[in-house]
């Protein structure tokens, strides 16, 4: 079935490509722009304003007029406006799952998933909006009663990455609607089509103008710098690598920022030799070959008992050879190309690096031909200790498998990092799941299963890996901050 480019463009063109500011889009201040392109076949795809630092100070100045309305209004209000922007994000899946693909490369089957992993967080966050309650008690010693509320935080910077740019933009925006902050979003200049998508499916939901500014750019400094210099914002939200989260906190010290950074990832695969191997097997398609492996929470390092290995091995090549590699658009294509050119060579070098020092390819191994940034799933194995591919987060289909020999060796190894977001754990042990949950270093852990990002449950890592939680009840509590009041007791 051939794509239907008539289609594809009219959507395209039917995206707004301004700053949106005051309920408005709008061009950059000073009429700068820049290109979006379609990783799979390098064709442009629109051009965008850019926004600069007039822009983000105009974004501000609005978020501030309109913070005090805004967190005034009734929590049955802004619930409302979260479950009609669930039920117009559901109407327009088709469109966002393309635009989806289109700018990020995925296939369109994981773009529909995302939109609707995606949707849950605005109407999960839609039912907490009425339950952000506080409580009311007697001091200990009496003389008081102690009354508690949640009040938001203010106006917010949320800073978005470009591997799954609707469900990073409604894991953000949908607790700050809940909380009853102003907010300025800044997507990725890869994939800024979907935020701009959602921008105006928020507006008809019915979100008043000035509560969220969004200002894609090419430069984000320009962005963020005058933002968390000005003691008017409150909140910095960040989604992307442990490098410029580490940035963005230094920024954010000299204000006393909350602050949320979900960053890197090196998650371990580790597999018992009492795993039902083929279980194990589809579980490793699923937490390596999500999203092409871009994701923070893919498995990056396959750790498996030396029993198992060979049968694992040999398995998991057999079922990343049937991965049909193309563009996402084309019916039956499962994995898409990588971001950019820049990110297909990273992921060559780490390959190359480790069959440098002695890793062996079961399969893959090479980079496809062009037009489009794509590689080939990959797995390798005996692959050493030193090998880059097993320290640095790989984010591509490259599957590195080493062994162990007992559980305490597998806590070491998979605990061997500066990161600590996601891990899996496949044995049929359920005592052993409660050892291993104990001993990993890492805030997010998958029993017997490949993929457990939830909307209801809490997401984020440790270590380097991040501060605080997004999603689940403990996401609207990023949004918000504590007010005590002591009432006199009227007997005392």
């Amino acid at each position: 079935m051939a794509i239907d480019t008539t289609g594809v463009s009219a959507l395209v063109r039917s995206v707004p490509t301004g700053l949106l500011i005051d309920g408005r889009f709008t061009d950059a201040a000073d009429g700068a722009t820049f290109d979006v392109f379609n990783p799979a076949t390098e064709e442009h795809l629109a051009t965008l304003a850019s926004a600069g630092e007039n822009d983000a100070r105009a974004a501000l100045d609005v978020a501030c007029r309109v913070q005090g309305d805004w967190a005034r209004t009734p929590a049955r209000e802004r619930s409302e406006i979260l479950r009609r922007a669930f039920d117009l994000v559901r109407e327009r899946a088709e469109q966002f799952a393309t635009l989806m693909t289109l700018e990020m490369g995925k296939p369109l089957a994981e773009a529909r998933g995302e939109v609707a992993y995606g949707a849950e967080y605005l109407r999960w966050f839609a039912e907490e909006t009425v339950r952000d309650h506080g409580r009311f008690d007697a001091a200990p010693e009496g003389g008081l009663r102690m009354l508690t509320r949640r009040k938001p935080v203010g106006p917010c910077l949320l800073i978005t990455p470009w591997n799954f740019p609707l469900a990073m933009a409604t894991r953000k925006i949908a607790p700050a609607v809940a909380a009853g902050c102003t907010m300025i979003l800044k997507p990725a200049d890869l994939t800024p089509l979907t935020s701009q998508f959602l921008a105006q499916t928020l507006m008809d939901a019915g979100l008043p103008a000035g509560v969220l500014s969004v200002l894609p750019g090419a430069d984000p400094a320009a962005v963020s710098a005058p933002l968390l210099a000005d003691d008017r914002l409150r909140k910095v939200s960040f989604t992307g690598s442990t490098r410029v989260g580490k940035l963005l906190l230094r920024q954010a010290a000299d204000g006393v920022l909350r602050t949320s950074m979900e960053l890197g990832g090196n998650a371990p695969f580790i597999v018992f030799d009492d795993a039902d191997v083929e279980a194990a097997v589809a579980g490793a398609m699923a937490a390596k070959m999500r999203n092409i492996g871009e994701a923070c929470t893919a498995a990056n390092r396959f750790l498996v008992h030396e029993k198992v290995v060979d049968h694992f091995s040999a398995l998991f090549a057999e079922r990343m050879n049937t991965v049909r590699l193309g563009n996402g658009l084309e019916p039956g294509v499962t994995c898409g190309p990588l971001i950019s050119e820049e990110a297909r060579d990273r992921v060559a070098g780490l390959v190359g690096d480790a069959v440098e020092r002695g890793a062996k390819v079961l399969t893959g191994g090479r980079p496809v031909p062009g037009p489009g940034w794509f590689y080939p799933p990959t797995v390798l194995v005996d692959v050493p200790a030193g090998a880059r591919v097993l320290t640095e987060e790989i984010f591509g289909p490259v599957a590195p498998v080493t062994t162990f020999r007992d559980e305490a060796e597998a806590l070491a190894l998979a605990n061997d990092t500066e990161y600590g977001l996601a891990s899996y754990v496949f044995t049929a042990d359920a005592s052993r799941m409660y050892r291993m949950a104990d001993g990993l270093d890492f805030g997010l852990m998958g029993f017997n299963a490949g993929v457990i990002s939830n909307a209801a449950a809490p997401f984020g890592g440790v270590k380097q890996s991040g501060l605080g939680r997004e999603g689940g009840a403990e996401g609207l509590d990023e949004y918000t901050s504590v007010q005590y009041i002591g009432v006199a007791d009227p007997y005392a």
